[in-house]
């Protein structure tokens, strides 16, 4: 008998009619009077084609075989066809997210590990601190407290291990800005560390100090290592727990593949890669996933040193839906209280207590001519880079890297990614398309919020008119895809982004703006998410649109983003979500 989802059933009577009619009248699209049943039939929607719309869909083996009116496709239904009635409702290609940290992302908001805090976006001093006391409670013996998120914007005072002192004087404590590039310990971690007044900054790495010397409990970039090294890694069962959180988290949202941006910040890269597979090999990973693995190991987590081995091995790993072809590297930090994002023209002042080099341009992590080798290296390897590239000056890096490597190896198919790019010169803009490299512009932070605040107040008034410069991107011809970064942001849900990609405001919309020039229109949102990601993946042919012979990776939405008040996108609710046809998510 025909099957229904249960998201159908709810309109049984409806489908039925509508098969019955259909069986006995033509329609557009099928010349064939009696084509194959299907596995999967969508009928009466709004089905978005790469040239307009249609009603319906069908699809057989993974792949679409039909788009067309809900007549002419109904009468691919057989005996154990599923039908889904769509009811109006409108169906996408599944959304790519092309910068997310899923294990992150389910170690803060999983409850997976009890010992990590989490901490609201945009908390004052005193509504962290009351946090931070109830997470100390919860960790017992030499166990640590771990987790985040802070902003300077809102915290109303400079951050000082003093003030975790008072909460926390036995546990060591280390706290994430919301960047990630930053950290603040309390002096009980920083004695476990040993890090004091003696202590050297490892190189791309800035320990702030007070006036005399001594380390306020401020770390920035690859200082943070200094103490995350002795903290324990999560245990395997944890990393498990918080990766299956996460992926079950952005099914719900439509994203149905993905890019891991840097594997091996929360557990250390084997661990990270290892929990992977396993999910993969017992069905459960039902994303496409590219994992970036780093090139050099960051120094977070303790023992997790042979990044190269992992590259080297790298097909040892990879499964039909898991690839290991990216590597990460970190050209400079972020353009925050830390100023480490690397500026071509000076920030808008100096952070306190440092008049260097580095206060008043940031830093770029790695020498030019480093990067140029590790990027032909990578290329010759087949392998795609992903920059973390927040200052122009870093863009610009990667940019050089990628011209040197087209010009030792030749022209390819592999898309270079420059990551982030919250500021990209004007001069750089029409560079990418020649090089064949790609923009990815994230987070998701084109609209008022905290770290913004930060952002504003290190860069000046005059440069945040360019920040995320999505509209010079896209007239510049640049391929140009997205990335939440989550969860440097709260939340993985692109429809957020859609929204405030065309609003530059606060959800449902609001006086202050972020950008506002840099605005663009739905249908470029949208295809940042689909048709660029698969161009950018090289899946150009298999994903992205909703056309005959492209694999069934869709999301059913309660509304059309096309049609919607830009202020409502945001709300748009995704009921179900397939990958290759089979339903991985149906909304309750």
């Amino acid at each position: 008998m025909i099957q229904f989802t249960r998201f159908a059933l709810r309109n049984v009577v409806p489908a039925l009619v509508v098969a019955m009619f259909a069986f006995g009248c033509g329609g557009g699209g099928d010349d064939r009077s009696d084509p194959a049943p299907a596995d999967l039939v969508l009928l009466n929607g709004q089905v978005k084609m790469t040239d307009g719309w249609a009603e319906a869909l069908a699809v057989t083996d993974g792949r679409i075989v039909a788009v067309g009116d809900t007549a002419t496709i109904a009468k691919r239904t057989g005996e154990t066809t599923r039908v889904v009635e769509l009811a109006g409702n409108t169906l996408l290609p599944g959304f790519h997210d092309q910068h997310v940290h899923p294990i992150y992302g389910g170690i803060i908001y999983s409850g997976a590990d009890y010992t990590n805090c989490k901490i609201e976006q945009g908390s004052t001093l005193d509504t962290l601190l009351g946090v931070l006391e109830a997470c100390v409670g919860r960790v017992s013996g030499d166990e640590w407290v771990t987790g985040g998120q802070w902003d300077a914007s809102t915290l109303g005072e400079t951050p000082n291990r003093a003030q975790l002192d008072k909460v926390s004087p036995d546990t060591p404590v280390i706290l994430n800005d919301t960047s990630g590039h930053s950290a603040w310990a309390n002096s009980r971690a920083l004695s476990i560390a040993g890090v004091d007044a003696a202590t050297e900054a490892p190189e791309g790495g800035i320990i702030e100090r007070d006036a005399n010397g001594e380390p306020t409990g401020v770390l920035r970039e690859t200082a943070v290592g200094l103490v995350r090294q002795h903290v324990p890694p999560p245990t395997a069962e944890v990393v498990r727990k918080s990766l299956q959180w996460a992926l079950e988290e952005m099914l719900a949202h439509g994203i149905t593949s993905y890019t891991e941006a840097s594997n091996g910040f929360v557990a250390g890269g084997q661990r990270e890669v290892e929990t992977y597979v396993q999910l993969a090999d017992e069905g459960l990973l039902k994303h496409r996933v590219r994992i970036c693995l780093n090139w050099v190991p960051d120094g977070y987590v303790a023992g997790d040193m042979d990044a190269q081995g992992l590259i080297t091995d790298r097909r040892d790993y990879e499964r039909d839906r898991l690839k290991l072809d990216c590597v990460k590297l970190f050209l400079d930090g972020v353009p925050t209280d830390s100023h480490t994002a690397a500026m071509l023209e000076p920030y808008a002042g100096t952070v306190a207590g440092r008049d260097d080099e580095a206060s008043r341009y940031g830093m770029l992590l790695i020498e030019q001519e480093t990067t140029n080798e590790i990027v032909t290296a990578a290329d010759s390897q087949g392998m795609t880079v992903k920059f973390h590239a927040a200052g122009d000056a870093a863009v610009r890096s990667g940019l050089d890297a990628i011209e040197a490597a087209r010009k030792a190896n030749g022209m390819s198919d592999l898309r270079h990614n420059v990551a982030h790019c919250t500021f990209i010169a004007k001069d750089d803009l029409e560079r990418a398309a020649p090089l064949n490299a790609t923009f990815e512009l994230s987070p998701y932070l084109w609209s008022p919020s905290p770290i913004n605040d930060d952002i504003t107040a290190a860069i000046g008034e005059e440069r945040i008119l360019r920040v995320w410069p999505f509209r010079d991107v896209i007239d510049a011809g640049a391929l140009t895809v997205v990335g939440s970064d989550w969860a440097v942001v709260p939340s993985v849900n692109p429809w957020i982004a859609v929204e405030a990609l065309v609003t530059r405001e606060e959800p449902g919309g609001s006086e202050r703006s972020f950008g506002k020039g840099q605005a663009i229109t739905v249908a470029e949102a949208i295809d940042m998410f689909t048709v660029n990601a698969a161009l950018h993946m090289g899946h150009e042919d298999q994903l992205g649109k909703l056309e005959p012979g492209f694999l069934a990776d869709m999301i059913v939405i309660d509304q059309n983003p096309y049609d919607a008040l830009t202020t409502d996108i945001h709300k748009t609710k995704v009921l179900m979500t397939f990958i290759e046809g089979e339903l991985v998510h149906e909304a309750l």
